[in-house]
């Protein structure tokens, strides 16, 4: 089956000239609408979430938006590709098809983990007998929302070969506390060597789904509360959403844009019962339009500055 190219710019309903910060409004937007946690249609939003998160995973990124902008709709008619690893897209070995990763065949061909043909060769044969080789390691990427590296869980994955009409389906444990860029091994299931014994492995790279309303900093969750300039100065109470709940959180009098508020212990998982912490990044916001009063109040202020 051929690959479908996927229109990234229509699935986060922006422009091909959209800055990155309307790429990531957009974003939050779509994926608080689609989040599973909060949608009737479960099934039907973890997949619109899956692909709000690709779209994002690629035009999010300046570099990777740049590939995918060279590329174009016409990628499949293009006269030439660029060869293996160049730039991370185009050509390289297919080592099959996906399915449950979370991301599409498109984004694995020019985005993805790499398929490789792996460590080859074991002895060099004799009486004309062909040598052993062991087959090469394969990767995909696994997408894993934040909600799933805090608990842990289970996914199913599947994968049929290049060479086999066979589709193989595994019950994937995703560890408690599991990272950006983790490996998982699926030991013996990559690419067939001479032998069955030496086959390769399936590694699933750990990609995390970014979340609406907060991003990961290390081993700690960032939120990013705006605030008008007089509940800063004035201070005030506010509803914070964490993987954990929402929390009733102070702001107090005086506080600075920029100044983080923290919560500790609801970050990541760091170890057995031990979390990171959790982040509230005050954001100020100057309204682009006020009333005629509102001015009058402001300038009063000035005037008392």
């Amino acid at each position: 089956m051929p690959v479908q190219y996927k229109d990234y710019y229509q699935t986060l309903g922006v422009s091909k000239t959209a800055s990155q910060d309307d790429i990531r409004k957009a974003f939050r937007k779509l994926a608080r609408q689609h989040h599973p946690d909060v949608a009737k249609d479960k099934k039907a939003a973890e997949t619109k979430f899956k692909e709000i998160n690709e779209a994002n995973e690629v035009l999010g990124d300046p570099e990777k938006r740049a590939k995918y902008d060279q590329l174009g709709a016409d990628w499949d008619r293009q006269p030439q590709r660029p060869p293996p690893g160049a730039g991370g897209f185009g050509g390289g070995f297919n080592p099959g098809e996906f399915g449950g990763t979370g991301f599409s065949d498109f984004f694995e061909q020019f985005f993805g983990g790499r398929a490789g043909r792996g460590r080859g060769g074991g002895g060099h044969g004799f009486f004309g007998q062909q040598p052993e080789t062991r087959g090469g390691d394969i990767e995909a990427d696994l997408m894993v929302t934040l909600e799933e590296a805090l608990h842990g869980a289970r996914k199913k994955i599947s994968f049929r070969r290049q060479d086999s009409s066979k589709t193989e389906t595994y019950e994937v444990k995703i560890p408690k506390g599991v990272r950006e860029g983790q490996r998982i091994r699926l030991a013996g299931q990559g690419a067939v060597g001479t032998r069955k014994e030496l086959s390769g492995d399936l590694y699933l790279v750990v990609r995390l789904a970014q979340h609406p309303d907060y991003r990961v900093d290390g081993d700690d969750l960032v939120h990013e509360l705006e605030l008008f300039p007089w509940l800063a100065v004035l201070g005030t109470e506010v509803n914070v959403p964490t993987p954990d709940g929402s929390v009733r959180l102070k702001i107090p009098p005086g506080t600075q844009n920029g100044q983080k508020l923290r919560l500790r212990g609801r970050g990541l998982v760091t170890g057995p019962e031990k979390r990171g912490d959790f982040f509230v990044q005050i954001e100020v916001v100057v309204p682009k339009a006020i009333t005629d009063e509102a001015r009058q109040h402001w300038e009063a202020l000035a005037r008392l500055g």
